[in-house]
């Protein structure tokens, strides 16, 4: 078990883009938090409004946005293009080599996670998709976003690895299990909850493996992700 206390991340403000970082990205190194089994980037952006990345390149890599709130613009190298809003989930699958970029056109903050893992082949045809995932299906009950099984009904990615999301409602518990040689890592969206004897609230991570199972109990209302991973 590693706890990730949010006021340790990293932090970088440029004006248009405030971000936090779980692991070492950027100009942001601590090699205590280098990545986690397979995720290797876990950014929390806020981006002002009528700004955005200019286009950019990635390869070999399994990029996840979660938009908290506020939109954001995509355009790609393949032709792909669309915008994220308010309980969408992109990913984009960079695989050879993928130009894309990201644009906030409205006058608010976007506010997201961005969450890149390692693939499990390399070489792949570069994609993209996104879909809406309303809040109302995850209270009370893990919703899918993200899976590398093509039979789960969850956006695909290249890597044997699902994200979930739940909504607990305040006093509300919940005995996880945990398949062997998997790991968990759990962020807290927003609220405050308690995993065995650790404290974890907004924005906390916390990782945890080589348990069958541990409990994860909801102090206020909380917003979670759970990553599965291998």
């Amino acid at each position: 078990m590693k706890f990730r206390p949010a006021a340790e991340r990293g932090h970088q403000d440029y004006g248009w883009l405030e971000a936090r970082y779980t692991f070492s990205f950027g100009e942001y190194y601590d090699p205590d938090w280098m990545g986690w089994r397979c995720l290797r980037v876990m950014n929390e952006d806020r981006i002002a409004g009528q700004t955005g990345f200019p286009s950019h390149p990635h390869q070999e890599m399994e990029i996840v946005t979660i938009m908290l709130s506020g939109s954001l613009s995509h355009e790609d190298s393949t032709g792909s293009s669309g915008v994220i809003q308010k309980d969408e989930v992109q990913v984009m699958s960079a695989g050879r080599g993928i130009v894309h970029s990201e644009k906030n056109a409205a006058e608010e903050n976007a506010h997201l996670y961005q969450i890149w893992l390692l693939p499990n082949k390399r070489g792949i045809e570069p994609g993209y998709n996104q879909r809406s995932f309303p809040e109302a299906a995850r209270r009370g009950k893990w919703q899918l976003l993200v899976s590398g099984s093509q039979e789960d009904d969850a956006l695909h990615i290249c890597q044997d690895a699902t994200i979930q999301r739940r909504i607990f409602s305040a006093g509300e518990s919940e005995d996880v299990l945990l398949k062997p040689n998997r790991g968990h890592w759990i962020q807290v969206v927003h609220g405050e909850i308690q995993i065995e004897d650790q404290t974890l609230q907004t924005s906390d991570g916390f990782c945890i493996e080589n348990n069958s199972s541990y409990l994860l109990t909801a102090d206020a209302e909380s917003d979670i992700l759970l990553f599965d991973l291998p």
